[in-house]
């Protein structure tokens, strides 16, 4: 036969067994008592923390046959049946499994049958787990229950019980238990299963039970199987201490350390960030943090060496690894990257890092000072505008030239006065100083010269792309870069939606793909251009292209023409399109377009 576990061993059994639920058992004997207990009642709370057991007892109390101030004695038959779980007064539902209507019938039915003891109580646990079906079901047998039924209603989330539901029963809310009252009640049931646990085991569970009676006891259950040994906390410390020091090395150790131990990645992400937390309350609100004081201080030691900021970037990253740790393939990986970020400073760009790594240079170039070893060390270029070094600045090729010491006397560099700064004036350029355009840069190897095959690229084009980018010029061409200009009237919007097919042109042509990048004239400027007027060849040529798309001419016109005004142009279009005439074209809103074609304008 199976050992019980300790936290059935040790279930409670009568109210005043109960830990840390004093309000709980407060209002729920008084009830009793006074004969005032009500139809129906939800406990809610954390897992763990007695509401089922809580709902037991109440059962055990309304049909003992000799109870004491609201307690069951446990002795008598009745008693004894609801503890073995084969009472016909008791009925326990998990709503988590049987959260149907049909379900919820049978209970219904069960409740108008007659029951040898006085009150017949169902406990439905999960109960937030019904579904609307089965909730609307219960509404009316809640509301109007048979004098002799009692519900209990338990749930981890009564914001997910419906409104309806909650407004029909007593809520009554379930806490998660104290330090004080965890740790009291760990002890008993160590005195009482005379088991051997060290101080530092308990609370290391404590720590583990998060507050859950039955979290605890199973924590207690795995340390006791351990032989005392504290093992759920392996290498969590080790990680905690990495950190505080940012040593990534020493982290990545505990990490590993503690999958070679066979802890899960992100149950172990988990206890990092708890511990982190702790830290934070630790220094922010000591109070909320419910842990023995010699862990309280501790925490604290240690957020004082990180502060708040960087506590609250551990916390932030690690939570998002957390989340990505669910659907990657190697979690263990994404956090011993997350570490190392955290760990090392060259990843941290937190303001406070950064005064830290000055304040650390600063320290050790004044020692370098102290040492002698300044005349040694390349000096920085200086400003002649401002006398002062440049930041980032270099000293040229110049290599640094190492100064031998005689002896263990420090030399000191001497320190001359600065010189004084010549001002220069500048030289005014005249208008008339003719600029040199750089010479465009090699093109791609392998392929052909963009700038010297653009009329056979223009030739490639077609309709509007090909009106556009005809009278542009090849500005540059760097690698696989391409700067074309463009006549300063040139509508650029227009012009950046015939990107894709000016770049396909080019790689038909020249064999190759280009980024192309489009710039546009400075009329004002030297060297500046507008569009100029197309030759009638040319305008044909274009007319052509697009003579089967009658809405790709009203492009052109629209583009090309409303600038240009090119007459040779206008001309072709009236003679490929007889009859038609130049009207302003309305501007479409995205409705109008989903709405009607757009030839039916």
């Amino acid at each position: 036969m199976a050992t019980q576990s300790l936290y059935r061993r040790f279930r409670p059994r009568k109210f005043s067994e109960l830990y840390g639920q004093d309000h709980v058992v407060m209002a729920l004997r008084n009830a009793v008592i006074n004969g005032r207990e009500g139809q129906a009642y939800l406990f809610s709370g954390p897992r763990g923390t007695g509401k089922t057991s809580t709902a037991r007892i109440l059962a055990k109390v309304l049909n003992c046959a000799a109870p004491v101030e609201g307690e069951p004695c446990c002795e008598c038959d009745s008693c004894k049946a609801v503890e073995l779980g084969t009472s016909y007064d008791v009925l326990e539902l998990d709503a988590a499994s049987n959260n149907g209507v049909q379900e919820i019938r049978d209970i219904i039915e069960a409740a108008a049958l007659t029951s040898p003891g006085r009150h017949r109580v169902f406990i439905l646990d999960e109960v937030h787990m019904l579904t609307r079906g089965a909730e609307a079901a219960l509404l009316k047998t809640l509301e109007e229950p048979p004098d002799q039924v009692v519900f209990v209603l338990a749930t981890t989330d009564p914001q997910k019980v419906s409104e309806t539901i909650r407004s029909r029963v007593q809520h009554l809310q379930f806490h998660l238990l104290p330090v004080a009252e965890l740790k009291k009640y760990v002890k008993f049931v160590i005195k009482e299963a005379e088991l051997t646990v060290d101080e530092d085991s308990i609370d290391l569970v404590l720590r583990q039970g998060g507050g859950s009676a039955r979290d605890t006891l199973s924590a207690l259950e795995l340390v006791v199987s351990g032989g005392g040994e504290p093992e759920v906390a392996l290498h969590t410390e080790d990680i905690i201490k990495s950190l505080v020091a940012r040593d990534h090395a020493g982290a990545l150790g505990a990490v590993a350390r503690a999958m070679q131990q066979g802890r899960d990645p992100h149950t172990y992400a988990q206890d990092v960030v708890r511990t982190m937390r702790d830290c934070f309350l630790a220094i922010m609100s000591p109070e909320l943090v419910q842990l023995p004081a010699d862990r309280i201080a501790e925490l604290t030691s240690y957020a004082k060496d990180m502060g708040v900021q960087r506590i609250v970037r551990i916390m932030e990253t690690l939570g998002s690894t957390m989340v990505e740790m669910r659907h990657a393939p190697d979690s263990r990986l994404l956090l011993e990257v997350a570490v190392v970020q955290l760990a090392s400073p060259v990843f941290d760009d937190s303001a406070e890092n950064l005064l830290a790594r000055i304040s650390q240079l600063e320290e050790a170039v004044k020692t370098l000072r102290e040492n002698g070893v300044a005349a040694a060390l390349p000096q920085a270029p200086i400003n002649p505008a401002t006398g002062r070094a440049k930041i980032g600045g270099h000293a040229g090729n110049t290599a640094p030239v190492a100064v031998p010491v005689a002896d263990a006397t420090p030399v000191v560099a001497n320190v001359a006065e600065p010189a004084a700064v010549t001002k220069e004036i500048p030289v005014p350029v005249t208008t008339e100083t003719p600029v040199k355009q750089a010479e465009p840069a090699p093109a791609a190897a392998g392929a052909a010269d963009p700038a010297q095959m653009w009329p056979q690229i223009t030739d490639a084009m077609r309709g509007l792309a090909k009106a556009m980018f005809k009278p542009a010029v090849v500005q540059s061409v760097d690698g696989k870069k391409i700067m074309l200009r463009l006549p300063s009237n040139t509508p650029m919007k227009r012009a950046q939606e015939q990107l894709p097919t000016v770049v396909e042109a080019i790689k038909q042509v020249c064999g190759a793909t280009f980024v192309v990048t489009l710039v546009q004239s400075d009329p004002t400027a030297p060297g500046g251009m507008t569009r100029p007027v197309l030759t009638e060849p040319e305008v044909r040529t274009i007319v052509d292209d697009v003579a089967d798309d009658p809405f790709a001419a009203i492009d052109i016109a629209d583009t090309v023409l409303a600038v240009d005004a090119v007459d040779p142009l206008i001309a072709a279009l009236h003679d490929t399109f007889p009859g038609g005439s130049m009207i302003e074209k309305e501007v479409e809103t995205n409705s109008d377009a989903a709405k009607s074609p757009r030839g039916k304008k």
